[in-house]
């Protein structure tokens, strides 16, 4: 083989080395390229984990939030419940005979009228203590069930115990707006009013 060949063929070795060598350099910045690529995208990705758990994180505070208000309304409302309950229970409880009681007061005004009139008859002593002493126990029972007699005479007319039935001259001024005279009694039972006391009314 002469020289000029021997040239040549270095050369081509030379040329393929060098084409060897790029390929390799090409191999290589497309590796470091796809690992910059994957490099990005995982802090992408870890980026927009991030954000993800910090918009649930905001999301669960706020469903919180909603739900300790609607346990705090519920409680109030629950609390209001109950006390109205037992207060409706107790006022219930105080008033479970005003029916009977408002039925019985008529016999307590024929025991009044009773008494007075044998009083004023003379009666005799016996009689009348004798229906004293009925009265006294039927009302003593009745008064440690909350009933209570008004006591409007002399006292300043006040609608809201007093019912007017008529006025008359005062007679003083002392007495003017006051209750002259009462015609039937006014009761209330545990503070109650459940009958208003008729009355004469001084002007």
């Amino acid at each position: 083989m002469g020289k000029k060949g021997k040239e040549d063929i270095k050369t081509d070795e030379s040329q393929m080395e060098d084409v060897s060598f790029e390929a390799h350099e090409d191999e290589e910045f497309e590796n470091q390229s796809k690992e910059n690529e994957k490099e990005n995208k995982s802090k992408k990705k870890s980026k927009s984990k991030k954000k993800t758990d910090k918009d649930l994180l905001a999301e669960y505070e706020e469903k919180c939030t909603e739900l300790n208000d609607k346990y705090l309304r519920l409680y109030s409302e629950f609390d209001n419940y109950r006390k109205r309950t037992s207060k409706e229970r107790l006022d219930l409880l105080k008033t479970a005979s005003q029916d009977i009681m408002v039925e019985l007061l008529p016999v307590l005004d024929d025991f009044d009228r009773a008494i007075a009139a044998m009083n004023d008859n003379n009666a005799q002593e016996e009689s009348v203590k004798g229906v004293e002493l009925i009265f006294n126990k039927l009302f003593t029972l009745l008064k440690q069930k909350g009933l209570e007699p008004m006591d409007a005479q002399g006292k300043e007319f006040d609608t809201d115990y007093h019912e007017a039935i008529t006025n008359i001259p005062a007679p003083s001024d002392d007495m003017k707006g006051k209750v002259i005279d009462v015609i039937q009694k006014g009761y209330l039972l545990n503070g109650k009013i459940i009958r208003f006391a008729k009355v004469v009314v001084g002007n």
